[in-house]
């Protein structure tokens, strides 16, 4: 029997809501009047009209004739990047199944799809979070002219699918619906890669052999395999009711895959406004939905990336998020997945070990997320703890049983470990955010002196002539939002790692970001208020004690700061259009908010 819902999420939830209430109220008023009063395409003029539907060719006639809803497709292919590769002939696909339920589908406009695994150390990386804002932008202007009945997001990784979200709430007086491509296969272990990389740090292998090892890993087309933010984004999407129920991790090319993807088409042409089961995309999107997302978060150990991007989402769609939530979740809701890098399997094992299916199956059982949220499939949140698969040529669905790997998936009535995998660490230093799952329970507290770097270069530069050879808290400033966009620093990790496997006690402080891969070595990251401007981190000088403790959740320095000036604040790099983007930094707000110049500027 399905227990009834945990009193913490309760809690939670209900100070979301009231702390929600003026701002999502206007925004429901807003989509309710956009609903009622916005151009459509069956008032368009004549000559806006057959500007619309010049290149439809064969689907001409049933969009001026208005016989059936006209879909819109919002994609991020392009075909540098594995994860979007797929998405090449699905408008094509969706096309013809659109027209098999007297439906037209046209390709509303496209997004930019940038990889930070392609940019990690990279100039390229300092745009990385800030493509969100733009692929957020795109999408509203793919949806500008006003044809749609409802959207269809085509976009799978790390900033791509938080920015469709946001700038498809934006329209959400109309339904939309997520489409994933799915992960490639698995390539070698994860032990194996992670092996490699250190033994490069540590100068043991040369380029020809590092570039072996990543090119096994990152082989084929479909997302990375590794549990990091584009998988943790599809995560997301099951848990607040925007795919196809188990659409998450089906691998690209598998017929289950293209029959997932026309089943989208399908019911997306059915939850219209002029069907009787009409499911806008604002009222998908409310309080539940994001609570429902950070629960999923936390139960499986994703990408601390999205400590940044649940807030932001949820601003989008009138909702107040912040830490605190999180954390006030993280008490209640158990580990019940380890996915690499917080376990030794990736997420085709996962999903062959239940998957998406079992997740929400033991969290409803066990009274740990919201199940009478309104999804876009039919039979409410339940339907997704079934798992998909195929009877002949027939999509169906059958519920996935107990865990097909234990050291995989767990119930949460016998979970990993009965807290979350996200902890708020805060004090004198600032609030930051620390990845506990993925950290072995006695590294959960660092006491040590720090040194102080500018950037990562110096980091592994410092490493490397053995200057960082003890125990030492590693503090990398001035890398947040209004300082150089927040950029990943993912290339610190193999080389703390060595440091921690020789013995030492070793820690990361950063304002900046270090990815869903954030990997073994305890990290405070997304530090606010960022060094820019004169945050803590501003005044530490090097050999200051430092102490980071997910256990009581501290921040701190024994330091005496109040006498300090800030460090001299480095200046804006420019080249790679960095420059182009000194807005949206100037404009951003803090990483607890969501980083976002677009909705701090647009009051929101």
């Amino acid at each position: 029997m399905t227990k009834p819902l945990n009193n913490v999420i309760h809690k939670v939830t209900q100070r979301v809501i009231a702390n929600s209430r003026d701002s999502r109220a206007a925004y429901l008023d807003l989509t309710d009047r956009e609903g009622d009063r916005q151009v459509n395409r069956h008032s368009l003029s004549c000559s806006n009209l057959a500007h619309a539907f010049a290149g439809a060719e064969e689907d001409q006639q049933a969009i001026k004739a208005a016989r059936g809803p006209n879909l819109g497709i919002v994609t991020s292919y392009n075909d540098m990047l594995s994860a979007h590769q797929p998405y090449y002939r699905y408008p094509e696909r969706m096309k013809i199944w659109a027209r098999e339920v007297g439906a037209t589908c046209q390709v509303a406009g496209a997004t930019p799809a940038m990889c930070d695994g392609v940019t990690q150390g990279q100039a390229g990386m300092e745009l990385s979070l800030f493509s969100r804002d733009t692929i957020a932008l795109s999408t509203i202007i793919a949806l500008s002219h006003a044809m749609y009945d409802g959207v269809a997001l085509l976009g799978i990784c790390d900033k791509i699918v938080p920015g469709l979200l946001m700038g498809a709430l934006r329209f959400g007086h109309v339904p939309a619906i997520f489409i994933p491509s799915g992960p490639m296969g698995t390539g070698i272990s994860n032990k194996e890669k992670q092996r490699v990389r250190q033994l490069y740090a540590e100068g043991k292998v040369g380029r020809d052999e590092l570039l072996e090892s990543e090119s096994a890993s990152y082989h084929s087309p479909g997302t990375c395999t590794f549990y990091g933010t584009a998988n943790s984004n599809q995560m997301m999407m099951e848990m607040m009711g925007l795919h196809v129920p188990g659409a998450a991790f089906v691998p690209p090319g598998a017929k289950l895959r293209q029959e997932l993807s026309r089943a989208a088409t399908h019911r997306l042409a059915s939850i219209g406004k002029d069907g009787d089961d009409f499911r806008p995309l604002a009222r998908v999107v409310d309080e539940k939905a994001i609570i429902n997302a950070a629960i999923g978060l936390l139960a499986t150990g994703g990408s601390t990336n999205h400590a940044i991007h649940i807030p932001a989402m949820a601003r989008a769609a009138g909702i107040r998020f912040d830490w605190s939530d999180l954390a006030e979740l993280s008490t209640a809701v158990p580990l019940v997945a380890r996915v690499y890098p917080n376990g030794s399997g990736d997420v085709n094992h996962f999903h062959d070990a239940g998957g998406m299916g079992y997740v929400i199956g033991t969290l409803l059982d066990e009274g740990l997320a919201h199940g009478d949220i309104l999804t876009v499939w039919s039979g409410g949140f339940e339907a997704y703890s079934r798992e998909p698969g195929m009877d002949g040529d027939a999509l169906t669905w059958r519920d996935p049983g107990p865990s097909g790997d234990t050291e995989m998936l767990r119930p949460a009535s016998d979970p990993f470990q009965p807290d979350g995998g996200m902890r708020l660490v805060e004090g004198n230093l600032g609030r930051a955010c620390f990845k506990s799952s993925a950290v072995e329970r006695e590294r959960w507290t660092i006491e040590a002196p720090c040194r102080v770097f500018q950037d990562q270069h110096s980091v592994n530069e410092a490493f490397s002539k053995g200057e960082l050879d003890r125990d030492v808290v590693v503090v990398v400033r001035f890398q947040g939002p209004r300082a150089n966009g927040m950029p990943e620093l993912h290339k610190l990790t193999p080389a703390l790692g060595v440091l921690q496997d020789r013995g030492y006690r070793v820690a990361l402080v950063t304002d900046g970001r270090m990815s869903g891969a954030s990997g073994k070595v305890p990290a405070a990251i997304h530090c606010t208020p960022e060094a820019l401007g004169g945050g803590p981190l501003s005044l530490l000088r090097d050999g200051d004690i430092v102490k980071v403790c997910a256990e009581t959740g501290t921040l701190s320095t024994t330091a005496d700061l109040s006498s300090r000036e800030p460090a001299a604040e480095p200046q804006p790099e420019t080249g790679m259009g960095r420059e182009f983007y000194a807005m949206f930094r100037a404009n951003a707000d803090g990483a607890e908010q969501g980083a976002s110049s677009m909705l701090a500027m647009a009051g929101l």
